[in-house]
């Protein structure tokens, strides 16, 4: 059921929360266990479970999704997709995760679970996985509904959760614009992105009912925080308090701290059910991940030995090595002879009137070893007489070897240059089938270095990234152009 709040309702309860990324300590909280309206901030949970879906071939980057009516009938902020139209799902993540697209988060969830329903179910069940224990999803993308509720602290997990987990797609977050396939796209956040130094996302959020949440992501030096805010009164007093709140971050994180990256939690996708308990302690029906069932019908029953190959009645010759040697001798004989016979243009068994009898009696008075006689010293060899008035010329060609190797893959994106070079020589060292010839390199953006192999074929491409990801290495293809 959806909650109309009129315009003149109070502002809705404030509340924060700042970690350093690196170890998870708190730095800050502020009312942050409240359960509160988290508005566009769901998109974050929506699009962790695409890209878990795509890591485990759940679904392609590439695969076309027809879009619903349920989708196209979302209410803005939206991308204009029409009922029945098919597009791509990276076109779909693009609009969701820079636009904030309502129409485009909801036919994620349809094309991974069928209905939005069911994909909050799946939303539900990762949640919980992630440790986010006071949050509950009715929808893919956070318009305000009845029970639709999160927390400061949980959306925070989640936000931590994107950059370690899928680290090759996090720099989504960071693009101001991008390409939605049916028209460019502009982030719903750019003004911090470009004010504060560090800023790469994550993810803005709006309704009546919740205010302007905001959880933000920065790094500085090696140190990353990341910044909650539930109940901002604007746009503006919301960046100005994030703001404050990374600061305050920066302050407090110590230079140097172990890593703790959070454990990725088990795949779970559709398959058998299970009962699982949620936030507000109701059971709902959950997937627990696929399950294989083996056919009677199909289950061996006995193992059969081989039957011998059967044996022909027509005797098989089989010649052995010295008979194989005995043929070649008397074959070599035979051609020293024939070269040695006066006037012999050609071998002796080939002139006409020759006869095998006549071959093997010449053989017979041939030597075995004959040596090669020595080159005339007055033998002129041909040469290639040149003059002024005919010069030689040389002809140069270059071939196209590209050969349509015009993609690339990204195997994410780095603090510093020699981190990026150095994972692209590990994965080229352990992908060397599918990546031998292309091209290492590091591309310097605005909030690190990309790390990129291009020169590759589509198919090349597509298939060193499944095999990447199969390994749980982070891995997406990039287009030509």
């Amino acid at each position: 059921m959806l909650i109309i709040v009129p315009l003149s309702a109070v502002a809705a309860p404030y509340a924060a929360y700042v970690v350093d990324a690196r170890s998870g300590k708190v730095l800050h909280s502020e009312n942050a266990d409240a359960r509160l309206h988290p508005a566009s901030l769901t998109k974050m949970m929506t699009l962790y479970i695409a890209f878990e879906a795509i890591e485990h071939g759940e679904i392609g980057l590439d695969d076309e999704v027809t879009i619903t009516r349920n989708a196209a009938a979302e209410p803005p902020s939206k991308l204009g997709l029409k009922s029945g139209q098919r597009i791509k799902l990276r076109y779909l993540i693009r609009a969701a995760a820079v636009k904030s697209a309502n129409d485009a988060a909801t036919a994620i969830g349809e094309a991974l679970e069928g209905s939005e329903a069911a994909f909050a179910r799946r939303m539900n069940r990762t949640a919980q996985a992630l440790g986010m224990s006071r949050t509950t999803f009715k929808n893919a993308h956070g318009l305000t509904e009845e029970g639709h509720l999160s927390t400061a602290h949980d959306m925070t997990i989640m936000g931590r959760h994107l950059f370690y987990d899928y680290p090759g797609y996090y720099n989504l977050f960071s693009r101001i614009t991008a390409d939605a396939g049916i028209g460019k796209v502009y982030h719903t956040n750019r003004k911090l992105l470009r004010d504060y130094s560090g800023a790469d996302g994550i993810k803005t959020g709006y309704t009546r009912a919740a205010g302007f949440n905001l959880t933000a992501s920065a790094e500085r030096g090696g140190e990353r925080v990341i910044a909650t805010v539930f109940g901002g009164r604007s746009t503006a007093t919301r960046n100005a308090r994030v703001a404050e709140l990374l600061d305050l971050g920066f302050r407090q994180a110590p230079t140097r701290v172990a890593v703790n990256r959070p454990a990725k939690p088990v795949y779970m996708g559709r398959g058998s059910t299970q009962v699982i308990r949620t936030a507000g302690d109701s059971e709902e029906q959950g997937v627990a991940g696929k399950t294989v069932r083996l056919v009677a019908a199909a289950a061996v029953k006995s193992s059969l030995r081989p039957r011998l190959r059967p044996v022909p009645d027509t005797p098989v010759l089989v010649a052995s090595q010295d008979d194989i040697e005995k043929a070649l001798k008397a074959a070599q004989e035979v051609e020293v002879a024939a070269a040695t016979l006066p006037g012999a243009e050609q071998p002796l068994a080939t002139q006409s009137g020759a006869s095998p009898e006549n071959v093997i009696q010449v053989a017979a008075t041939v030597p075995a070893t004959v040596k090669p006689v020595h080159r005339p010293t007055d033998l002129t060899l041909a040469s290639l007489q040149t003059s002024d008035e005919d010069p030689i010329q040389e002809v140069v060609t270059r071939v196209s070897t590209s050969g349509g190797r015009n993609w690339g893959i990204n195997v994410g994106r780095y603090p510093s240059q020699y981190a990026a070079r150095k994972i692209l020589l590990k994965t080229a060292l352990s992908e060397m089938s599918t990546l031998d010839g292309s091209l290492r390199k590091v591309v310097n953006r605005s909030n690190g270095y990309d790390a990129n192999f291009m020169g590759l074929t589509r198919e090349t491409a597509d298939l060193a990234c499944r095999r990447l990801q199969s390994r749980q290495i982070t891995c997406f293809m990039i287009e030509p152009g």
